[in-house]
């Protein structure tokens, strides 16, 4: 984990590259969890005998999902000392390849822009979502967080 002692700190870290999250499996209890907050009940996530004959061979999990996860793996990596963070938002999201259930993903992050704003930093970054065994990234985004001290 890259740790920055103030958010003036994170202005002078762009172009970093923060490294890679831990493995985490993606289950069926989870993409079922998922459908329900979301009502995005389609068969190809929640219906795995269905799932099964269909083109992944088995249930995926949302791309949605998958994107909820870019702010958690990017707090894995990265630690900044501020009175709070707020997640500003997502640009250029794009899913290469879908997250089979049972699979374990990861994300690799870097700092792609940082800006001072009032009060503190602004910062994006890069997340690729890889799938283990994966031949392309299950997702690609860009995250914004501003930190105020």
């Amino acid at each position: 984990m890259r740790s920055f002692q103030d958010v003036h700190e994170l202005l002078a870290a762009e172009g970093a590259d923060l490294g890679t999250t831990s493995w985490r499996e993606v289950t069926q209890p989870q993409v079922d969890s998922f459908a329900g907050t979301t009502d995005d009940h389609q068969w190809i996530h929640v219906d795995v005998d269905r799932a099964a004959t269909g083109p992944y061979g088995g249930t995926i999990a949302h791309g949605m999902l998958t994107l909820s996860l870019v702010p958690v793996m990017v707090g894995e990596v990265v630690s900044v000392t501020a009175r709070y963070g707020l997640h500003y938002g997502f640009e250029k999201v794009r899913f290469p390849a879908p997250v089979p259930v049972g699979s374990r993903i990861r994300g690799h992050v870097r700092v792609l822009r940082t800006s001072a704003v009032e009060g503190g930093t602004k910062a994006t970054f890069g997340v690729t979502v890889e799938v283990e065994g994966g031949s392309k990234p299950a997702c690609v985004a860009e995250d914004t967080i501003v930190w105020l001290s």
